[in-house]
């Protein structure tokens, strides 16, 4: 049976702003969005049966149909059963170690592997451009981990610009293991608090979103100065999950204070704060100083750096 093992990049945000409402329920983004070499490693392999079956090492990933990969696996199916009908099911193993419901996409990211995965056991031949939109179907950041990179994330999240990349930057991540913010519940508070200051009408959504292609924190990504892009980083979430969850704050107010660290902020809906530091040295010695202050076992912290890639080829059978 043939098989591949692709290595699947989590992500952080470098900025998230909530524009506005979409006529179909979902914010009205504008996001920077990039890669990072903590990843998970998906093996996708070609069954004689015609079932789909997820296994994973981690406890708390789920092996049914609530898995978004396993989600991945059923699309394709859906799109193209004659092919499916020539090739059979699909077996799929997570090692996981992109932290779970830690706002890094760890789940986009493991579904992004499956749909390259198949694409390639099936030999579909689908294009970038092909994966990204079956992505989407999916969730929004399915798209970008197809992609991955550093790239502006428009619409919900999936209409994706590419920027130029960000390499060895790197980052201290840390979130409590037993700690979850849910997505749903951070926009819907979001939008209570602040729907008022929302843009309304089409043309300025629009102009609002195209704007930030010529933002701040674009020319600092242009110019790859990662010290004046620490000092841009925004996520518009922060307004409500900062209060709501002490244990987040006090994550980030930690990151500020330690020599070294660039800039830090919570990523997406959190709860993981990351730190963009100078260097690999900085970032252990950053790491090192975060688990003195806060001796929980229950506290998780990666040192990590931007990527280049989204899912990509491990090895083949």
């Amino acid at each position: 049976m043939r098989s591949y093992s692709l290595i699947a990049p989590a992500k952080i945000n470098l900025y998230l702003e909530i524009i506005g409402d979409r006529p179909d329920g979902f914010h009205e983004l504008a996001m920077i969005l990039q890669s990072i070499e903590l990843a998970d490693q998906i093996s996708v392999r070609s069954l004689s049966t015609d079932n789909i079956r997820v296994h994973s090492n981690h406890p708390q990933v789920p092996t049914d149909k609530s898995n978004l990969a396993y989600c991945a696996a059923e699309l394709m199916v859906k799109e193209f059963p004659d092919t499916f009908a020539k090739y059979g099911g699909v077996e799929i193993t997570i090692d996981k170690h992109i932290p779970v419901a830690a706002g890094l996409a760890g789940g986009s990211t493991n579904a992004a592997a499956v749909l390259v995965g198949i694409d390639l056991l099936w030999n579909l031949g689908l294009t970038q451009t092909e994966l990204e939109e079956l992505g989407a179907i999916l969730g929004s950041d399915v798209p970008f981990c197809i992609a991955g990179g550093t790239a502006i994330a428009t619409g919900r999240g999936e209409q994706l610009s590419p920027l130029p990349n960000l390499d060895n930057i790197y980052i201290v991540l840390a979130k409590y293991r037993s700690l979850e913010v849910s997505t749903a519940w951070a926009y819907k508070t979001y939008r209570q608090q602040f729907g008022n200051t929302y843009i309304q009408d089409t043309a300025s959504l629009v102009a609002r979103a195209n704007a930030v292609h010529s933002g701040p924190i674009v020319k600092a990504i242009a110019n790859k100065d990662a010290a004046d892009i620490a000092q841009k980083l925004h996520n518009d979430l922060e307004r409500v999950v900062l209060p709501e969850y002490p244990q987040v704050l006090q994550l980030r107010e930690l990151f500020a204070s330690q020599a070294g660290v660039l800039g830090t902020m919570m990523s997406g809906s959190g709860p993981t704060v990351f730190a963009l530091v100078e260097s690999q040295q900085q970032a252990e010695a950053v790491k090192q100083q975060i688990r003195a202050a806060i001796l929980d076992e229950d506290l998780e912290l990666f040192v990590t750096r931007t990527a280049t890639h989204g899912i990509k080829i491990a090895s083949s059978v």
